[in-house]
Order: C-alpha cells, then structure tokens, then sequence
C-alpha cells in the first residue's frame, strides 16, 4: 500500500484508473479505502473539468469567430470607504487550466495569490488600471469604474480584438465588447482579471497600511467595517479617505458605499 500512496503523490490522478483497477476486488479495508479515495479524486478532477469547459463558452465562441486576443476585463474596490478602484485585463493564450478559476470568490488569500502566480504566469497579457480617491472625489463611483476598466485595457501589452466585461457595457474603447452579469463565474478571462484586480489592490492596501497603521488598511482593505468605521471616527479621514459629492453624505456613510 505504501508503494501505491508513493506513485500516487509522485504521478498523480494519471494513475488513480490504475490503482482502482488493482485493487477493486482486493477485500482490504486498506486497499478500498485507496480505491475510494481514487475514485473521489477523479470525480473531483471531472467536476473541475467539466467547469472549466462551460467557463470557456465565451472565449470559444469568439475564438471560433476569428477573435484570437480575448480580455476579460473586471475591477474591485467599487464599495470600500477608502483606497482606489482597481480593474485588471487578461489575455489567456487558450483553454488553460487555473486551478481554483472556478470559485474565485471563495478563495483563501494563499489560495489567491498561487492562482494569481499562475495567471501571471500562463496570461498572453495582464494590463492594471488604478484610479485613486481623489480621482473618485471628483465623479461617481460608476465613472471611476469605468476610468479604472479603460485604463486596464489600455495597459494591456498586446492589444486586445474583443473585451469580456464583468457586468457593465465600458464606453470609450474602440474593440467590440459584451457585458457578462457574474461574469467571473461564467468567464475564465474575467474570473482571472478579478484574481488579478484584487491580489494587486490587496497589496497597494497592505502598503498602505504601514503609511497610515491607526487604520488597519492591512485587514479591512478599506472596506467599512466596525473597526474601520472606528478609526474613521477617532482619527478622521485620511488621504486615501473618498469624499462624497458636493451635497452629499458625509465618509463612512453606508448609503453613500456599498459593497461590491
């Protein structure tokens, strides 16, 4: 037994038909405990597969039309009391597997960042667009959003033929475009440039937080939790504070930000 776990850790679910071939009428307990966990992997690995294919629907019908530089484009940071508004673009080269793609948004933050490697790694291109609070001061949350957006697109080092963009139609590109509601759970190019968008603004806040430390940037990111909305009251806003509009609510205000 101890030979196959070996072969198993050292070539991988490859060889898990193998395995359960072998030892499928062995009476050890054992040896059906192997068989099940084989068996449990490779529904897992089909599962996953099978995600990964219907994650792929946009970009093959675009692919199969001609299109080769597919971004998915996507932001963070549109709700947070505090920080900028970050969007990414991604270019995947095809149907590559990122492992954990298909539940961005339940990723631990070790998990995040391996697949943010990855990305990094595999992508045709990544472009980042940053929009800082002063740039939201000056418009709404939706404009600096798309700002943040047109800027990732246009950092892309190659250029894009056809934009996948999570939820909202972006003016002020010139490529053909289509907006997809909960797009990073349909589009692997999108649910990548959310990886991407988050792991970077995650990071700007963590340096962030050594600048201004009686916020907690490092914990929160900006967002208006309790201990957020604390400091905000006993030290007040700081640089990376938004202000609302001209007649509006004061920073902090729930109606004002909202999650997303």
């Amino acid at each position: 037994m101890k030979r196959l776990q070996a072969l198993m850790a050292e070539q991988g679910p490859d060889i898990y038909p193998d395995i359960i071939a072998a030892l499928a009428d062995d009476p050890r307990e054992g040896a059906q405990k192997l068989v099940r966990q084989c068996r449990t992997h490779l529904e897992e690995r089909d599962r996953r597969r099978t995600q990964l294919h219907r994650m792929y629907s946009y970009e093959r019908q675009l692919w199969s039309m001609g299109y080769r530089n597919v971004a998915g484009v996507d932001e963070v940071g549109r709700g947070p009391l505090a920080g900028p508004v970050v969007a990414a673009a991604v270019i995947l080269p095809g149907e590559v597997e990122l492992p954990g793609i298909d539940e961005v948004k339940r990723l631990s933050h070790r998990r995040r960042q391996e697949l943010y490697g990855h990305i990094r790694a595999t992508a045709v291109a990544v472009g980042v667009g940053m929009v800082q609070p002063e740039g939201i001061d000056e418009a709404s949350v939706v404009v600096a959003t798309y700002k943040a957006l047109r800027k990732a697109v246009a950092d892309l080092p190659v250029t894009p033929d056809y934009l996948l963009i999570d939820g909202v139609h972006l003016p002020g590109v010139t490529q053909p475009q289509v907006p997809v509601v909960g797009g990073d759970a349909l589009s692997c190019s999108i649910a990548a440039a959310a990886v991407v968008a988050k792991v970077v603004r995650d990071e700007y806040m963590i340096e962030m937080d050594a600048k201004y430390p009686e916020y907690g940037f490092a914990h929160h990111k900006g967002y208006g939790t309790a201990e957020h909305r604390l400091a905000l009251e006993r030290y007040g806003p700081c640089p990376l504070h938004r202000k609302p509009a001209e007649g509006g609510t004061s920073v902090g205000a729930p109606l004002l930000f909202t999650e997303g």
